[in-house]
């Protein structure tokens, strides 16, 4: 064969797989067989092996991105991918309804719903027509490169499809009067300039079995759900492995003005495209349409060979759309109506309080095991008095749990026919369970607390919490229960008072481990303004709540004289966490602890982050010991560098480090797909390996 006549082959085989690749993905059928389309596929291979030259970057044969990537640039978007409000009631979509038609009372308000898609967001950017890059969501500003692995998505066109003249004719015919005729007739015949296409890439549950019996067959772990295998798949490093897993993408949102004015339109041009679309997604004229398509949906989501966990609402028209504008980092517009929590029953054996470091008491239900969304439910917080009065539970009851969110198990209902008469009430106690000191619940509030601030259980809480916060090794549950039983601390504030020889009192201390517990101590006298508020266990202070306020505060004494109207402007501090640090300020007990700690550390300030530094964009989460240097050194490096710091695992986790002996945080991230880095790795990454 001449090489004339191999581009023309070439030529035609590449058209007529792209118009088969249209078919499969966005027309839901293949007018010939798997078979003979592997068979043009391989054919196409061949010729391009022997004219080399004659290969395009938007050739099939390139979706296999060549040779591993060593680590994933960012990306920032042109527009911020945003999170959407989720609601789980009719009731709770009336109201955000009512909330928008506020906003805008004279405006009409009809609908495009889509299945919310259990994948991973993604961003593809064509330029001329020609798939160029690729990227995740990340922070909603930025995000990874992804662009070789998402080229291994059959369903995602290297190159935009130009349709057809009836098409784009029908296609104006169906929205006359609404769309910039001679904008879409452009992008249809041109693609000329950037295209932006937002969507889900996603594995289907099919393609999961198959993947996971050829992982079992080759003695590798296996894939927890179809979540995580998407999510786990775009953030490898190999291309091939990527291709090998087989995602597919569903298309939802453009960037940048196509001459489109409603969402509506929006996904038909992007069908015209070759961008596949959900068949599910449908205009809605009103909330009740929406609430057909989310019933219809609902009952045959487990048949669907997708994961999908609700319907996304959107205002039709674009214009209304924008006018709403964005809380935080949430479109007005637009909401996630999502399906219910997986729910089971089970039985509540018994109710346990606990006592945390604020005296708070706590009621938990302890329950007969139950299994959900994967994992063994055997406790459930029941918070306080009242909301075990609202659900009218009693002990032996048979109940509804689930898990809000995914996550926190909750006893949602009780199930009084299943009652036998053996059942018992639960009240609270008039005495503290630890230390037996009275009990009070102050006016207004739902919580009890107890009335001792030296009651056992709470010292144990603030002096483990103390200990986190500063990051000391070795002051486990036990160390820190004799610490107090001896009376060698009363406040976390005496464990800098105490000698090598007082570790000796206790039970399983030598001379080594008592040296080697003191130098650990010691070693933390210097501190972390942040970590110092986050130590001092006041109610509501989180780990990022204490990063903002102490880089507004600057310094303790600020800190204790702050108003709460300079509060109040911090971001992320609200009118509860600005009244928690109004009573700690205003206590006396409080301020002699804080004193203590202060006369004993040295206060050093935070570390500020970089607005745009090497690891802007990226969220980590470190898990395990490390030895090079301790957890808070190791999170002060990433800020220093531009990174955000989270205590848990999610999908939106960018990294994991795992030092020795790391916990369920691990697991976690294996099982999500998270990208994990041992210590050496994680200095390499952070320029110091």
């Amino acid at each position: 064969m001449t090489r004339s006549e191999a581009a023309a082959r070439i030529a035609a085989l590449r058209t007529q797989i792209d118009a088969y690749r249209y078919e499969y993905h966005v027309l839901d059928r293949l007018s010939i067989s798997e078979a003979a389309l592997d068979a043009l596929k391989h054919e196409l291979y061949k010729l391009e092996q022997a004219f080399p030259d004659l290969i395009t970057p938007d050739s099939p044969t390139q979706r296999v991105g060549g040779k591993a990537l060593e680590g994933f640039k960012k990306v920032g978007h042109v527009a911020p991918m945003l999170s959407i409000e989720d609601v789980f009631s009719r009731e709770e979509a009336d109201e955000w309804l009512v909330r928008i038609q506020k906003l805008a009372p004279q405006a009409t308000f009809d609908f495009f719903a889509e299945l919310k898609m259990d994948g991973l967001a993604v961003s593809l950017v064509y330029e001329d027509g020609l798939f160029v890059q690729a990227a995740t969501r990340g922070d909603g500003r930025v995000g990874e490169d992804v662009t070789q692995n998402l080229r291994t998505v059959e369903a995602i066109p290297l190159r935009l499809r130009t349709p057809e003249k009836r098409e784009a004719d029908a296609f104006l015919k169906r929205f006359q009067g609404s769309v910039d005729e001679r904008r879409v007739r452009e992008v249809c015949a041109s693609h000329a300039g950037r295209i932006e296409i937002r969507g889900e890439a996603y594995m289907s549950k099919g393609q999961l079995d198959a993947l996971n019996a050829l992982l079992a067959a080759r003695g590798e772990a296996t894939l927890a759900n179809p979540r995580n295998a998407a999510a786990g798949s775009i953030r490898q490093l190999d291309p091939a492995i990527v291709a090998e897993r087989k995602l597919s993408f569903f298309g939802y949102a453009m960037v940048g003005d196509y001459g489109t004015t409603t969402h509506e339109q929006t996904h038909a041009l992007l069908a015209l495209l070759g961008i596949p679309q959900n068949p599910f997604n449908r205009y809605c004229r009103t909330l009740e349409a929406v609430q057909a398509m989310h019933a219809e949906v609902y009952a045959v989501r487990e048949t669907l060979d997708y994961w999908c966990d609700g319907i996304v609402v959107n205002v039709n028209a674009d214009a209304l759309h924008r006018s709403l504008g964005v809380v935080g980092k949430t479109p007005r517009a637009m909401i996630a109506w999502k399906f219910p929590a997986e729910q089971g029953t089970t039985v509540v054996r018994d109710i346990v309080v606990n006592v945390g470091r604020t005296g708070t008491l706590t009621p938990v239900a302890v329950m007969e095991p139950v299994v959900l969304m994967g994992t063994t439910v055997t406790h459930a917080s029941l918070h306080n008095q009242d909301e075990i009065d609202r659900l009218g539970l009693l002990i032996g009851d048979t109940v509804i749990v689930q898990k809000a969110g995914d996550v926190i198990p909750k006893v949602v209902e009780v199930l009084p026919k299943f009652r036998t008469g053996q059942e018992r009430a639960f009240v609270m106690p008039s005495q503290c369970p630890m230390c037996g000191s009275p009990v009070t619940r102050k006016e207004g509030e739902v919580a009890t607390y107890c009335t001792n601030r030296g009651c056992f259980a709470q010292q144990l809480a603030r002096l483990l919490h103390l200990a986190a916060a500063f990051d000391m090794r070795g002051i486990g549950d036990k160390i820190a229960e004799q610490l107090i039983q001896t009376g060698l601390v009363h406040e976390p504030a005496d464990l800098f008072d105490l000698t090598p020889g007082d570790f000796l009192t206790l039970e399983g201390f030598a001379d080594v481990s008592s040296k080697k517990l003191y130098e650990e101590i010691q070693a933390h006298r210097t501190v972390p303004f942040d970590r110092l508020l986050l130590a001092l266990g006041i109610r509501h202070v989180g780990s990022e709540t204490a990063r903002d306020v102490a880089q507004a505060c600057v310094t303790p004494d600020r800190f204790r004289t702050v108003t709460k109207d300079a509060l109040l402007q911090i971001p992320g501090i609200g009118e509860v966490v600005a009244d928690s640090l109004m009573a700690w300020q205003q206590d006396a007990r409080e301020q002699h602890a804080f004193q203590q700690l202060l006369e004993r550390v040295t206060v050093v300030p935070s570390v500020a982050p970089l607005v745009n530094g090497p690891l802007s964009g990226t969220t980590w989460v470190i898990t395990g010991t490390l030895q090079s240097c301790s957890r808070d050194e190791a999170k002060d490096k990433i800020r220093a560098l531009g990174g955000a710091i989270a205590e848990s695992v999610s999908k939106k986790t960018s990294f994991v480090v795992a030092g020795e002996q790391p916990g369920s945080k691990l697991e976690k991230a294996q099982a999500l797909g998270v990208p994990v880095l041992d210590e050496a790795a994680f200095l390499a990454r952070i320029g110091e390996g």
